[in-house]
């Protein structure tokens, strides 16, 4: 046989298994639009996005959101125990800080200023006299 024939034999197409890795390896995006209009009046839209690839690849990319959803890892249950914690500690700083600014005197600015409308009132009456 000749090298050409044999070179042709050898080489087969390529089947669903390189196929499929090479999809999860690269990454595929279907991307479409699909309107249903009667009488020129647009009745459904429907946006169809799909992402076809490896968890590696997805993660390069960025998308990672199995990873704290609460119903697949047990790792965002505790980032929400965290979170849930952080708002009660929140809300404590934000009462102590309400208390404290109830309980403060008035600022020295604060008392010269009523200070001064109580002078300028007076001054206003005498005016009246």
């Amino acid at each position: 046989m000749s090298s050409e024939r044999t070179s042709l034999i050898t080489a087969r197409p390529p089947g669903l298994v390189d196929v499929l890795d090479r999809i999860l390896d690269k990454g595929l995006v279907i991307a479409g639009d699909i309107k249903v209009s009667l009488a020129n009046v647009e009745l459904l839209t429907l946006q169809i996005r799909l992402l076809v690839c490896s968890i590696d690849k997805a993660e390069q990319i960025g998308l990672n959101w199995w990873r704290y959803d609460t119903n697949l890892t047990t790792r965002a249950a505790a980032a929400e125990a965290e979170n849930a914690e952080l708002r009660e500690r929140v809300a404590a700083l934000e009462r102590e800080l309400r208390q404290l600014s109830a309980a403060a005197p008035p600022s020295e600015g604060a008392g010269r200023a009523s200070a001064a409308k109580g002078s300028k009132s007076r001054a206003a009456r005498k005016g009246r006299k």
